[in-house]
């Protein structure tokens, strides 16, 4: 498994922007595909990008497309996720996940970070 830590939560108005980083240690980390998922209070944690193992395919969920994106250092062993527009709707603790193979449900990512709050103010 990959040791996770995101970085770069906090607190900002609506249409806003913030870029949320996960820093994996370990020298396989061009081997994990990575994601970020989010949980809202009272509710499931959910998908909201993931990205292949070298960077070069990417997918989104329906609510974030066109407003966050995805991408990777392989070289820092870090994923980032670049969120603009902000709603707060947006609101939730955001989570890195990685695994070895492509997925988009949680219960297919083995490794995960502890989480970062991102709080978007109406």
């Amino acid at each position: 498994q990959v040791q996770l830590v995101e970085s770069g939560g906090g607190l900002v108005q609506a249409g806003g922007s913030l870029r949320l980083s996960c820093a994996a240690s370990g020298r396989t980390f061009s081997s994990y595909v990575m994601a970020w998922f989010r949980q809202a209070p009272g509710k499931e944690r959910e998908f909201v990008a993931t990205i292949s193992w070298s960077g070069g395919s990417t997918a989104y969920a329906d609510s974030v497309k066109g407003r966050f994106t995805i991408s990777r250092d392989n070289a820092k062993n870090t994923v980032y996720l670049q969120m603009n527009n902000l709603k707060p709707e947006d609101t939730a603790v955001y989570y890195c996940a990685a695994d070895l193979s492509p997925s988009v449900s949680q219960r297919d990512f083995g490794s995960w970070g502890q989480g970062t709050q991102v709080t978007v103010s109406s």
